[in-house]
């Protein structure tokens, strides 16, 4: 039986992006997955095209909840764009490939700005509970990487050069937006971890003597497929909750879900500012 990197391997992708290609030719330039709680920004798109990942080909299957599993094509305003709405995380077993699979897959179909969001837990004293975060850098404890093991050269780079790995040029327009619309957000480091469960006080204490201003289990392995790709990326977190020791309660994942919803307008503004100069 071929390994699982193989079953989820270039060929696989790029057999994925033919069907995508297939049913919209002009596919877009700009790819966004929303994250936890995020599905709410789907409404946004005019005309959408929608996709359960089931249809495409070797597309794995979300199962948590908030992660709905649909592909969809539409409009942002005036701007094409390819919105995965829900991701697939190693926590649930799955392995590098498959989670990385569907923003390879919009890469080889055309898209070469991906915008990556997400819920995280807040570490910072100004990661509180709605703010959002424009990832400046990452920390990587997940303990894997979608670059491990044998080199398929069609990807590129093996040894794949992080110093840059979040768009200077778009930090600097997603927090030109938000000052423009008060919104409460700021740049930090994000601190991926594997999860599912969430990380003890004496961890996310470690965690900020590291640098790290928000933690997740998600989004540093799509971005590292993504630089693989030479894509540019764009980084946002909603903070969903304070990390463990800093909450007042205990840390529940219905109520991640439900900061989500609660600040995805939020996000939606700033993306209405963003999205349109993309567009050249």
């Amino acid at each position: 039986m071929p390994a699982r990197h193989e079953q989820h391997g270039y060929s696989q992708a790029l057999r994925a992006a033919c069907y995508l290609k297939e049913r919209l030719p002009q596919f877009p330039r700009v790819g966004i997955v929303l994250g936890s709680g995020l599905g709410a920004l789907v409404s946004h798109l005019s005309d959408p095209v929608s996709i359960p990942y089931s249809r495409i080909p070797h597309f794995p299957r979300t199962a948590v909840e908030g992660h709905a599993g649909r592909l969809h094509l539409g409009r942002w305003k005036d701007l094409p764009v390819a919105m995965l709405a829900g991701r697939v995380h190693l926590y649930e077993g799955y392995a590098p490939a498959e989670v990385v699979f569907p923003v390879r897959v919009l890469g080889l179909a055309g898209v070469q700005t991906v915008i990556l969001t997400c819920a995280a837990g807040g570490i910072a004293p100004a990661a509180d509970v709605g703010r959002l975060m424009v990832f400046s850098d990452h920390l990587n404890f997940i303990g894997s990487s979608p670059l491990a093991g044998p080199h398929d050269k069609r990807w590129g780079e093996q040894f794949v050069d992080m110093s840059q790995a979040y768009d200077t040029r778009l930090r600097r327009a997603a927090m030109k937006a938000a000052g423009s619309l008060a919104l409460k957000c700021f740049e930090g480091v994000y601190a991926a971890m594997p999860g599912p469960q969430y990380e003890t006080p004496a961890e996310i204490r470690a965690l900020k003597r590291l640098g790290a201003d928000a933690v997740g289990m998600s989004t540093v392995p799509e971005v590292i497929a993504s630089r693989q790709l030479n894509m540019h990326v764009l980084a946002i977190a909603l903070i969903s909750n304070r990390a463990a020791g800093l909450a007042r309660q205990p840390l529940r994942h219905g109520e991640v879900l439900a900061a989500g919803m609660r600040g995805s307008e939020d996000l939606a503004r700033l993306l209405d500012r963003i999205l349109p100069g993309l567009g050249g």
